[in-house]
């Protein structure tokens, strides 16, 4: 470590929602490819890294869902920077404490959140001088998501979902957009709601980013009611037909006066975009009072992406 490095650095990074996410049949190499519309919203992972003077890294965590945490070489913030020391040569090691502020296994890339704020506060601490650019393809070799926790606002992402574009977002000049997520009990894990989609849609159907278009215009408007009208997700049937009880949330949701309700992701937590702050607030109490999910929690969107707190 160099003497002009930082003793402890923190760094955020957010969580996400998937206004449109269109999934394409299994390729040759076993992947799906994707049209993959996200939003950073305002839950956010926080990373501690601090200075060692062996090549150790250790890893804590607090916050809701933290006993759910592995703390081993599989985290993603181990990987993060597993992956840091062997694009660069450092030998360097880290006390990384994460502080989780994003539902964990619940499609809102918690996980992925936290390999974004680990790149960003390792950069800093070692002392590595990495570009965003640099750590965006860093990013992409740990996972489909990592790269738009680093990227942050609205934007597309093709291929595996790492090839991102950003989009034209006039939310911010209308104030924002407003969500309320609701929490399952129990998670979906990812590749099985695949398998499960893979069933349901033997085929694979064929990607056509124009059906993207009424999405797009919502948001280069800022309009929320209009995007409320075009939010998507491909896995949201597979999620169901392995979650059943989500319906209930989003029935509720909508009987709520919800813009638009969804799966986030491969689930199981349930996105709906309200009109207000106060209505998502009020939406979340109101799915707690109707014992519809095990908990719930509100933000905004769009935010930026991870950065040096």
């Amino acid at each position: 470590m160099s003497r002009h490095s930082p003793a402890t650095v923190t760094a955020r990074a957010p969580g996400k929602v998937n206004l449109s996410l269109r999934v394409g049949g299994l390729d040759e190499s076993g992947y799906h490819p994707l049209i993959n519309v996200f939003q950073a919203v305002g839950a956010w992972e926080e990373i501690v890294a601090s200075a060692r003077l062996d090549d150790q890294l250790v890893l804590t965590v607090q916050g809701p869902g933290a006993r759910f945490v592995p703390l081993g070489e599989t985290n993603l913030v181990a990987k993060a920077a597993r992956a840091l020391q062997a694009h660069t040569g450092t030998n360097s090691g880290a006390n990384l404490h994460i502080k989780k502020g994003v539902p964990v296994a619940g499609g809102m890339a918690g996980g992925s959140a936290d390999a974004a704020a680990t790149l960003v506060a390792l950069n800093s601490l070692w002392n590595l001088n990495l570009s965003k650019e640099r750590l965006l393809e860093i990013g992409a070799e740990l996972g489909a998501d990592v790269p738009f926790s680093l990227f942050g606002g609205t934007a597309v992402g093709f291929g595996r979902g790492d090839v991102l574009t950003a989009l034209p977002d006039a939310g911010a000049e209308h104030g924002g957009y407003h969500w309320a997520f609701a929490l399952r009990a129990k998670g979906l894990s990812t590749p099985s709601v695949f398998r499960r989609f893979d069933d349901l849609v033997p085929a694979g159907a064929p990607l056509d980013e124009s059906e993207n278009e009424g999405l797009y215009a919502a948001l280069r408007a800022g309009d929320a009611e209009e995007l409320g009208r075009h939010l998507y997700n491909d896995l949201q049937a597979p999620a169901l037909d392995m979650a059943p009880d989500l319906r209930l949330t989003i029935a509720h949701a909508l009987d709520a006066g919800a813009l638009g309700v969804l799966v986030s992701g491969s689930g199981p937590t349930i996105a709906a975009l309200v009109r207000t702050a106060e209505d998502a607030r009020a939406l979340r109490q109101s799915w707690l009072d109707a014992g519809v999910c095990i908990d719930a929690l509100v933000a905004d969107g769009p935010v930026q992406g991870a950065y040096i707190a």
